[in-house]
């Protein structure tokens, strides 16, 4: 006798019904199977296009790559093996349509802002030296976009990228530093506001109200989190905001891009994929790279190789100058100051940087004849050292010192700059 509660000698087990045939088990195991191909599948088809999206988004440099080839003999070779310099380029470009709000398309561009990136072979480090767009050097003579070649002149730096793009303020660059310069990143207005939108802006404090039309910014004394377009004025202010000198624009700047870097760690947006590719297709669409840099897999290993160094150890400063004495509106060099930190850098040796001790307002100095990056006790000791030495030189002496031969090597110097880790909104 049988019963529905499928007691023993019923048609079912206890608990459940009758189990399916063996072919309708067969069939769903094949559907289940199916559904997990087409779901890996469809995955795999989304991430590859993701890819080839973002890695079709990056501009690649060729010209200056050919350009750099032409000139590689007279170029300054490599003193230390792993370490990387990377130029950063910001264009005053106003062409396109991103662009064209800030001024007139005349058809040419200016270095707005060129930061020479050193990156230490340890990875432990990060120096960003800024390059002041008024001071005067030596030009050599490069291509210009319509094939014609410019003289060689003494100029202002920010006249090279006018004059022959990125190669010749690459070459500009590594003639006033014997630094090779590995890789070269450019980036106009428009891809600056991309970047700061994609990580959700980024925070400054301003001691004093700004209202500079030049700069399209107006905001209020206080902590304000800038967006792209109010944080391209803030970094291009001059005549609202402090005495508007090139030298405060170039602190501002520093200042920002300390509290990006603290944004972007504290965020975690290199390690969460949500986070991290609105900034990937931001920094993909808005840059100008060498071919060494173009490609998605280029610009990863990169930020890879960075991501973990202490905001402590990314540090800025501004390349040691004074006012150039034919023109107080121009800069030139202050040596031997501007020698000891690029040989520093040449030779992959760490920079240490000091807060700028804040004018006292009771009593006024007298105006400085100098704007010295080096403290004055290792001003003093270098100034008893002979005219600045070759590259090589530079580097046979420090492979001296190493080795316990010739004299004692001099303090390190100390610069005056930020961190990373000063960055904060106080």
């Amino acid at each position: 006798m049988t019963d529905s509660a499928g007691i023993p000698g019923g048609t079912g087990a206890a608990g459940g019904g009758p189990r399916p045939p063996a072919g309708r088990r067969r069939r769903l195991l094949r559907w289940i199977g199916l559904g997990a191909v087409l779901l890996v599948l469809a995955g795999a088809a989304t991430g590859w296009w993701l890819y080839e999206k973002l890695d079709g988004n990056i501009t690649s440099d060729t010209s200056a790559e050919a350009e750099l080839r032409r000139y590689e003999r007279e170029r300054p070779a490599h003193f230390a093996d792993g370490a990387q310099n990377i130029l950063l380029i910001g264009s005053d470009s106003r062409s396109g349509r991103e662009n064209a709000g800030y001024g007139q398309d005349g058809g040419t561009q200016r270095s707005d802002t060129t930061i020479l990136l050193h990156l230490a072979a340890d990875r432990g480090s990060v120096t960003a030296v800024s390059i002041p767009r008024d001071l005067m050097t030596e030009v050599p003579a490069c291509r210009a976009a319509d094939g014609t070649r410019t003289a060689e002149r003494f100029a202002q730096f920010n006249w090279a990228f006018q004059w022959g793009g990125a190669a010749c303020t690459i070459r500009t660059v590594e003639r006033l530093t014997g630094v090779r310069i590995d890789h070269h990143m450019v980036m106009d207005f428009g891809g600056f506001k991309q970047m700061v939108d994609a990580v959700g802006g980024v925070e400054v404090c301003l001691p004093q109200p700004v209202d500079d039309t030049e700069a399209h910014l107006r905001l209020p004394a206080g902590r304000h989190l800038l967006q792209g377009e109010q944080a391209l004025g803030f970094v291009r202010a001059r005549y609202g905001l402090g005495n508007g000198s090139d030298t405060e624009r170039m602190q501002r700047q520093q200042q920002f891009l300390g509290s990006l870097v603290k944004k972007v760690q504290s965020n975690g947006v290199l390690l969460n994929p949500a986070r991290l590719y609105p900034l990937l297709d931001a920094a993909t669409s808005a840059l100008t790279t060498d071919p060494g840099l173009a490609s998605l897999r280029g610009l990863y290993e990169l930020v890879r190789s960075v991501r973990d160094i202490p905001s402590d150890e990314v540090r800025f400063l501004t390349v040691p100058r004074r006012p150039y004495a034919p023109n107080p509106n121009r800069d030139e060099l202050l040596e031997p100051d501007a020698g000891q930190l690029f040989q520093r850098l040449r030779l992959d040796r760490p920079v240490t940087v000091t807060p700028p001790v804040p004018t006292s307002t009771a009593t006024p100095a007298p105006a400085p004849t100098a704007t010295s990056a080096v403290t004055s006790a290792s001003s003093a000791a270098a100034a008893a050292e002979p005219a600045p030495l070759s590259p090589a030189e530079l580097f046979h002496d420090s492979v001296r010192a190493k080795s316990g031969t010739g004299s004692a090597p001099l303090p390190d110097p100390t610069f005056t700059g930020t961190t990373a880790g000063t960055a904060d909104c106080r």
